[in-house]
């Protein structure tokens, strides 16, 4: 159960392919705009064409979940692993114990099987003995009757008790309401369910039945049952429950995997906050980098070379986060993609212009040598890395990316990345104030060379 994947090693050379994707881009802009006088929109342009051309032929990737228990076992271990890399070492093992139990809770489910009867408040269900007896078979079953969902919900969350059973009716009284199309909504899908419904016209029935699918979801066409007054009657509208009721081992073990997905997910949640946290630790440290290799070398190729280093360095830092299972060479492609479409999409003129309206109020500071560019490299790099690590997210589990799938996907995350960084844009601007001070002030206490 893991969408967490084993620790990623990059090798030198190819780990830093990503940062001379960002520093050429960077720099060429640069180039163009300032010597050769090419409209940053065309070089966007350019920028996109080239990176379709540098990407190799893409592989086409799809996360697939488990399809057992052990296999959900298995990830739901593979998480631990990963929380006791991440969790601070002083509260991680109480974390443990905790998670462990909820673990094993589920993985000792057994017999009898599990059937509730339910619906929304106020509403009379079919007579308990009369349902009972109905239902009755071989197999041993622990019957709910149950008609407490409320009318009025803020979350239309599905109720904890009946998502771990292994059957549901949901009775419904027509004629349909709104309350009772969300909650059936809310019923999990791989949860076996049926609707139950009262007629008091037999005649009528097929009419109301045709009338019922047409304004219900697809899922439930064929799973409509009418209620009856006779245990006879009952017997036979209750015959494809029963069946169902008759694979015992195959119900409960699917219960045990839904279960099992919904605790990975919840566990998921809670690893993806803890990998958030580190990850803003080496954004904020790789965004300095990268400013302060921009701006000591006015030199496009030194700029280059300097990019790559720290930039692969990040991405692998990332991958180790994440426990990316992709291969280093198609990590790099990813990195690029979204460098490119952050690129495109006017991410450093964007920065560069906010950052040109600000030097008209703090003159000189502002206007030293190399301190836009560098800046404005130091916010791709975050935005790039803020998309990077939001696709990781998405991606947890897949070995193979779809590249196809990301070129339409990079303009949405970059988007979206760059719209969540602005938000923190005051503080970035502090920050980048007092580390463009920082490197006048050790730039003009340097030592100049004596001339002979």
């Amino acid at each position: 159960m893991k969408n967490l994947m084993p620790s990623l090693s990059i090798p030198k050379l190819p780990a830093s392919k990503v940062g001379v994707v960002i520093g050429s881009l960077i720099a060429g802009q640069w180039v163009f705009n300032d010597l050769v006088h090419v409209p940053s929109g065309g070089l966007a342009v350019l920028a996109a064409g080239a990176g379709v051309w540098f990407l190799s032929k893409p592989s086409a990737g799809t996360f697939k979940p488990p399809s057992t228990v052990k296999g959900w076992v298995k990830r739901c271990n593979d998480v631990l692993v990963q929380f006791e890399s991440l969790e601070d070492p002083a509260n991680h093992h109480l974390k443990a114990s905790s998670r462990n139990l909820e673990l094993q809770k589920i993985l000792s489910r057994k017999d009898p099987q599990s059937l509730a009867l339910i619906s929304t408040n106020g509403v009379n269900l079919p007579e308990v003995g009369l349902f009972e007896e109905s239902i009755a078979n071989s197999q041993s079953l622990d019957l709910t009757c149950s008609s407490t969902l409320p009318i009025k919900n803020k979350s239309w969350k599905f109720p904890e008790k009946f998502f771990q059973q292994d059957l549901i009716i949901y009775y419904l009284p027509l004629p349909l309401r709104a309350v009772d199309l969300l909650w059936l909504e809310a019923i999990p899908e791989d949860l076996r369910s049926w609707i139950m419904v009262s007629s008091n016209d037999l005649a009528d029935w097929p009419n109301e039945l045709n009338a019922l699918n047409s304004q219900l979801p697809e899922r439930w066409k064929n799973r409509i049952l009418r209620s009856e007054d006779s245990v006879e009657q009952m017997k036979n509208v209750l015959t494809p429950v029963r069946r169902c009721l008759e694979q015992s081992k195959r119900n409960i073990d699917q219960t045990r995997q839904r279960l099992l997905s919904r605790l990975h997910t919840s566990w998921q949640s809670d690893l993806e906050g803890l990998r958030r946290d580190k990850f803003r630790a080496i954004q904020n440290r790789s965004q300095w980098l990268v400013a302060g290799a921009v701006f000591a070398s006015p030199v496009p190729s030194t700029d280059l070379l300097s990019l790559a280093v720290v930039n692969g360095l990040m991405i692998q830092e990332m991958g180790t986060i994440w426990a990316c299972d992709v291969k280093p060479d198609l990590l790099n492609k990813v990195a690029r993609q979204l460098a490119i479409a952050a690129l495109a999409q006017g991410v450093v003129e964007w920065s560069g212009q906010t950052l040109l309206g600000v030097a008209k109020l703090h003159g000189g500071t502002w206007l030293a040598a190399g301190a836009m560019q560098a800046v404005s490299a130091a916010y791709l790099t975050r935005v790039v890395g803020r998309s990077m690590a939001d696709w990781m997210a998405l991606n947890n589990g897949v070995s193979q990316p779809d590249l196809e799938l990301l070129k339409l996907q990079a303009p949405e995350l970059i988007a979206k990345a760059a719209e969540e960084e602005k938000v923190d844009w005051a503080n970035f601007l502090k920050q980048s104030k007092d580390w463009v001070n920082e490197q006048i002030t050790q730039n003009s206490n340097s030592p100049k060379p004596q001339l002979s």
